[in-house]
């Protein structure tokens, strides 16, 4: 138990630090860092060379995720330099002038497609920065563009948190060989045609309970912005588009379940997403389930809503219709679906660069750095900044505007994850070590278990969501948990496929307080130093979804 709880410590500090006292992450995360090496070196007894190659990996994944933010900040800047901006604002305006509907559409709908074409944090870069041309607070579009991702994030990537999270979590482990063997005779699969099934099903199971749960997050992201942001700081207010949220909230679910249930786990964000855009779109230039008064913002908190500001009227607009303002991002999806048709992606998968930057007796102990740089999300962005330069022929100094602008807004966000990410990779690399313990993740999820038992699924969707918390991904929290939840599962007479799915939805909930994502997020919008603040908006659907996740749980494995 206590080296539980010392796991626990780095955890707490960055939530006490970064929501309690609202600290900014530049200053949290160099003091989590140190707090985690000391706990790794003198109770795990990490080496010093695992110590600083877990570093090394870190720093090359927050060099990465600083790639993708500059991409999007790049073409957010060229958009603006171009006067796309005022472009897609009044085009946004001629479909509905109610930011609620706005978010829902933005966020929601767009955004899912975006993480099932992406994942990786991607929405909150794209939305985020699409939200604050609409007119919308940075804040206010950061909190929006976080919320999301959480029901589409378990598909997300094309797949990516089952196919290869679950999958490299569970293959070949001797539990799920034997679970696959009992069934394999019952069933008259080979057991690695048994395995592929089992992934599906884990899938499907995910899908159902997402489904059901994410029916009610258009109502938090509206309700979000009109408690915190609105005149009357109300709930109400939210509630007042309560039919369209609705209707939202089933446009994108049940054609999500749908496709996890007949094609597998590529294609329910990556197709439920665009059938959600296509039917809020129509609804709401139609002025379906709306109310009759639009709801828009504070002015305090945003004093010129809806608006173009003296520099963006500044800009070349007159050229520009509503569709050509949208190509860019019509540019950033089509690129972000392609590299995933199957030629093309074995072509992009020879540029991958490799690191091995730990060795070990053990191979596969060793700690192995990549980075795809044509598949990366950030490569899109560029080449959709540099499509905008030629298409909109934006003059050369509003070119090296724009550039100085992104790079600026990236180096702020730099110091708080180049301190975040390999504090991560320490924490999660503990796993080798010359203590005899587990890695800190596994210590932690052994205590919870011990202490609940039966009512593990309760529980479940937590440890999912812790391990997403600290990695930053769904995919890594279920590659380090999925076989502890398997394993707990027979362990306790539990059904482990509901249990591993409520490890994937809590993976996907914890997305929303992730400090990577939140971090992402506010840089793309200008709010850097403002991380706690999006945090302590965006735990209240967090709380929401696990505990969703843990009571559904029940009634399921029980």
């Amino acid at each position: 138990m206590s080296a539980a709880l010392l796991a626990m410590f780095p955890l707490l500090l960055v939530f006490v630090l970064l929501v309690g006292w609202q600290w900014p992450a530049r200053r949290t995360m160099p003091l989590c860092y140190l707090t985690t090496l000391l706990i790794g070196l003198l109770y795990w007894q990490m080496t010093w060379s695992r110590i600083l190659a877990a570093t090394v990996e870190g720093l090359i994944i927050a060099v990465m995720l600083l790639y993708i933010i500059f991409g999007a900040l790049l073409l957010l800047a060229m958009l603006k330099h171009s006067g796309a901006v005022s472009a897609i604002r009044d085009g946004f305006y001629k479909i509905s002038p109610d930011r609620r509907i706005q978010a829902l559409i933005v966020g929601w709908a767009f955004g899912s497609f975006i993480e099932g074409a992406a994942g990786f944090g991607t929405p909150a870069a794209v939305a985020g920065p699409l939200l604050v041309i609409l007119g919308f607070p940075p804040l206010a579009a950061a909190t929006a563009s976080v919320t999301i991702q959480s029901t589409p994030v378990s598909f997300g990537a094309v797949g990516t948190p089952i196919l290869v999270g679950v999958n490299k979590g569970l293959q070949d482990q001797p539990a799920v060989l034997k679970y696959l063997a009992d069934h394999a005779l019952t069933s008259g699969l080979t057991e690695a045609a048994a395995y592929e099934q089992l992934l599906f099903e884990i899938g499907r199971r995910a899908a159902v309970l997402h489904g059901v749960i994410g029916l009610v997050m258009p109502f938090f992201v509206v309700c979000l912005l009109t408690r915190f942001f609105g005149a009357r700081r109300s709930w109400w207010e939210g509630l007042g588009v309560w039919k369209f949220c609705l209707f939202s909230g089933l446009a994108f679910c049940v054609p999500y379940v749908i496709f996890a249930w007949t094609l597998g786990p590529k294609f329910p964000s990556l197709l439920g997403g665009p059938v959600a855009l296509i039917l809020t779109t129509l609804a709401a230039r139609a002025g379906w389930f709306q109310p009759k008064t639009p709801w828009d913002f504070a002015e305090t908190v945003s004093p010129n809503p809806g608006h173009a500001t003296a520099e963006e009227a500044a800009m070349p607009s007159w050229t520009l219709g509503i569709r050509m303002a949208w190509l860019p991002y019509a540019v950033v999806a089509g690129l972000l679906v392609l590299e995933q048709w199957s030629p093309i992606k074995n072509f992009l998968t020879q540029a991958n660069w490799e690191w091995t930057i730990s060795s070990a007796e053990v191979a596969s102990q060793a700690i192995v750095a990549r980075w795809n740089v044509l598949t990366s999300p950030g490569t899109a962005f560029l080449l959709a900044a540099l499509f905008t330069v030629v298409v909109f022929a934006i003059p050369r100094q509003r070119i090296q505007d724009a550039c100085f602008e992104a790079w600026q807004k990236t180096l702020a966000a730099a110091l708080a994850l180049i301190f975040a990410v390999p504090a991560v990779r320490i924490f999660i690399q503990s796993n080798v070590n010359e203590a005899g313990l587990a890695g800190m993740p596994q210590e932690l999820a052994q205590a919870v278990s011990q202490c609940v038992g039966q009512v593990w699924p309760a529980f479940a969707a937590g440890i999912g969501a812790l391990g997403a918390f600290i990695a930053g991904s769904n995919t890594i929290s279920n590659m380090t948990f999925a076989l502890f939840q398997f394993e707990v599962a027979l362990k306790t007479a539990l059904d482990p496929l509901w249990t591993v799915a409520l490890q994937v939805v809590g993976g996907a909930a914890g997305n929303m307080v992730c400090v990577h994502n939140v971090v992402a997020a506010a840089a793309t919008v200008g709010l850097v130093g403002q991380e706690g603040n999006i945090i302590r908006k965006t735990v209240v659907p967090t709380v929401y979804y696990l505990l969703a996740a843990g009571l559904l749980g029940l009634a399921l494995c029980h």
